[in-house]
């Protein structure tokens, strides 16, 4: 029996025309507004050795990761699932920059799994890093440009949910739990099971102080509002959960004067990306998609694994995803002229003078080239002593005497 050849691996795809000229022109136009706004495009290898691919950040990864063995030397590489750790090791090593730096990113990442049931494991990853600023106003910097990045896509209905690791953290440390209880608990936060909850606390494991702090805390998301729930139920335990509440509202002011259009949400128990994220997280959601759109947050000292640790926020997100939900257009017109074969010198030049101007032109072979076939609505034709663009339906002979 012949195997299918053509078939690709579960969760890889592939684009073809139109859709991958609409995805291209989104590309470069996310390029141009990531230039606008001041953002250097860096280009990280595919692949890299492994211990540098899953260093810092990396490390949550390591499943995601395909491993090879280099031939040259036998040592161990990964294609890379996500390009934050290498933006941070370019900072921290190649370019080594002294001050505030930003850099963008879009290309193709690999994963083992897809991140949910039937999706891709190879997303095509955008985002933007910035490095060596711990304000506040570099995570607004980064979450505006989060939601540019959507509007431009098309995307006019995301809303934002809000975040801070500190919070859990601090908590964590307060309960002075047994080293092998904190994973267990981490994923019954992590999906707000309040029954698993209390079977811990009903088990001795949980003392009960900890588990009325960590029961308030899967309860607090929803509006805006919920941050005054939360200093009501979880300030003056720890400085660092009183700061990381004053720095939600701090956000949640900023981002009402900058995008009032936006609706906001806290989830103070969201955790992702929680072993290296030290600060505000952020993410964006569609009504009715049960997964993000966009996600970052703040990774502080993630490059002191390099030997340079920054102040760093930032966000990533799948291209893929972006414009197969978005109303984006591609900007790329439909339809193109079709001329004839010949090496008439004015016939060459009118190819070339329309070409210049972002006209699609498509030149006949002497034996082959129907107009139809090949996508085209116009036909350059020779009339009244000139080359001129006249509709397909015209019934001008295209040819010069």
């Amino acid at each position: 029996m012949q195997s299918n050849r053509w078939l690709l691996p579960e969760g890889v795809q592939e684009m073809v025309p139109p859709e991958s000229w609409r995805l291209e022109s989104a590309r470069r136009q996310l390029l141009d507004l990531y230039w606008r706004w001041g953002y250097d495009l860096i280009r990280p290898p595919l692949i890299e050795y492994l211990d540098s691919l899953l260093t810092g950040a990396g490390h949550e990864l390591d499943l995601q990761t395909f491993k090879l063995t280099d031939q040259l030397n036998g040592r161990m590489m990964g294609v890379r699932s996500d390009m934050t750790t290498q933006a941070t090791r370019i900072d921290a090593h190649r370019l080594a920059a002294t001050g505030p730096a930003r850099y963008c990113y879009i290309g193709s990442i690999l994963r083992t799994r897809p991140e949910e049931p039937g999706g891709s494991r190879q997303p095509l990853q955008v985002g933007a890093e910035k490095f060596g600023d711990a304000h506040i106003d570099s995570d607004l910097e980064i979450v505006s440009l989060m939601l540019e990045t959507l509007g431009l896509m098309g995307i006019d209905n995301a809303c934002l949910d809000l975040g801070h690791v500190a919070i859990y953290r601090r908590l964590v440390a307060h309960a002075e739990m047994p080293s092998d209880l904190e994973p267990q608990l981490f994923d019954v936060v992590q999906r707000k099971s309040r029954p698993d909850l209390d079977a811990l606390a009903a088990s001795g494991r949980l003392d009960a102080q900890s588990h009325a702090r960590f029961s308030h805390l899967i309860e607090l998301n929803g509006a805006p509002s919920v941050l005054a729930d939360a200093r009501d139920a979880l300030a003056g335990i720890d400085p660092g959960i009183d700061a990381a509440l004053d720095r939600l509202g701090e956000m949640i002011e900023l981002l009402a004067n900058h995008y009032p259009q936006v609706p906001l949400f806290l989830d103070l128990a969201e955790l992702r990306g929680y072993r290296y994220k030290t600060g505000l997280l952020y993410a964006a959601f569609a009504p009715g998609l049960g997964r993000e759109l966009a996600r970052g947050g703040r990774y502080d000292n993630v490059g002191t694994a390099f030997g340079r640790p920054r102040p760093a926020t930032g966000f990533s997100a799948d291209l893929n995803l972006l414009a197969a939900l978005g109303h984006f257009d591609g900007g790329v017109q439909g339809g193109a002229i079709h001329a004839p074969a010949g090496s008439d010198p004015e016939l060459l030049a009118s190819v070339r003078r329309l070409r210049a101007t972002g006209e699609r032109v498509i030149v006949a072979t002497p034996d082959t080239g129907d107009a139809i076939d090949d996508g085209c609505d116009r036909t350059l034709e020779y009339i009244d002593g000139r080359w001129d663009v006249r509709p397909l339906s015209s019934t001008t002979s295209p040819s010069k005497d």
